[in-house]
């Protein structure tokens, strides 16, 4: 029986779980902004939509399953904003709604502990634009009952995004901050727990999506160094660092997350659950091993 994904935003982590999925049992469907994007989509066999600007209709029509990777803005979700309406009316077709959030609706712990109980309390924009985001979805569900999962990731690492490329141009720095602690998680675990959520569906289910070693970002540079055989790169303190604001707001939070229940829920065992696993998979990979 063949199965419909239409993935909102189909980017990293949506491409990632698309490789998992069945082609013979999966149709996915994935937008995107641009035609270039779309043309890459295509190659991996997804079929792409050029959205906003296309007629969606016949895409929810043949949709069993939605996930949505868009990001919120100031006005709130776009395919909620969009679309929304027309995704309840459809929720007794769909089996399974997946949102991906971040773990920055938990705010700044200094450094102690979260799960999905933790009440969500954003320090920074992005983040409170997710919980604005996650709340708009969950008071959908309730009206419509559609049968939503959301996901809180933590930071994103994968091929092609990782600090290997810092390091080896001697570009990547140490950057010290007493105290801070980021949790992590490699794309191929996000498209697993994502398979196993599809596989085991439990509507208004939240799931962390992490690594079990939340570790500083400055021993996560320097592993990859050891790994490459480079010198260590320098350390620079914090306040002294040339930072985008982007990079700058991701040290204003500093936690530990938790990540039991897609373990305990799920069965999900992480392929890399810790940094030093995924950054040796990552560099396996680039040496074609």
């Amino acid at each position: 029986m063949t199965q419909t994904l239409l993935s909102f935003g189909h980017g990293y982590s949506a491409q990632a779980l698309g490789q998992l999925l069945t082609p013979d049992r999966w149709r996915i469907i994935g937008t995107t902004r641009t035609a270039d994007k779309a043309s890459r989509l295509k190659a991996q066999g997804v079929e792409p939509v050029v959205w906003p600007g296309s007629d969606l209709s016949g895409a929810l029509d043949a949709a069993t399953h939605i996930l949505v990777s868009a990001a919120p803005t100031e006005t709130g979700d776009p395919v909620l904003e969009a679309l929304g309406d027309r995704i309840a009316a459809r929720a007794p077709n769909l089996t399974w709604v997946g949102y991906l959030s971040t773990t920055g609706v938990y705010g700044d712990h200094r450094g102690g502990w979260v799960d999905e109980t933790t009440p969500l309390t954003p320090s920074t924009r992005r983040g409170r634009l997710r919980v604005a985001a996650e709340t708009a979805w969950r008071q959908l569900a309730d009206r419509a009952g559609l049968p939503l999962h959301i996901f809180r990731l933590a930071g994103i690492y994968g091929p092609g995004r990782g600090p290997f490329a810092k390091v080896r141009d001697g570009t990547a720095r140490r950057i010290i901050k007493p105290g801070q602690v980021f949790s992590r998680i490699h794309v191929d675990d996000i498209a697993q727990v994502l398979a196993a959520s599809i596989a085991r569906p439990d509507p208004g289910a939240i799931y962390n999506v992490c690594d079990d070693d939340p570790a500083p970002p400055q021993d996560v540079i320097a592993y990859a160094a050891e790994l490459l055989n480079l010198p260590l790169p320098p350390e620079i303190a914090f306040d002294e660092a040339d930072l985008s604001p982007m990079a700058r707001s991701f040290y204003a939070e500093s936690k530990r997350v938790r990540n039991d229940r897609i373990k305990e829920d799920l069965g999900v065992r992480l392929l890399n659950p810790d940094y030093r696993t995924g950054l040796a998979a990552l560099l396996r990979a680039e040496k074609g091993g």
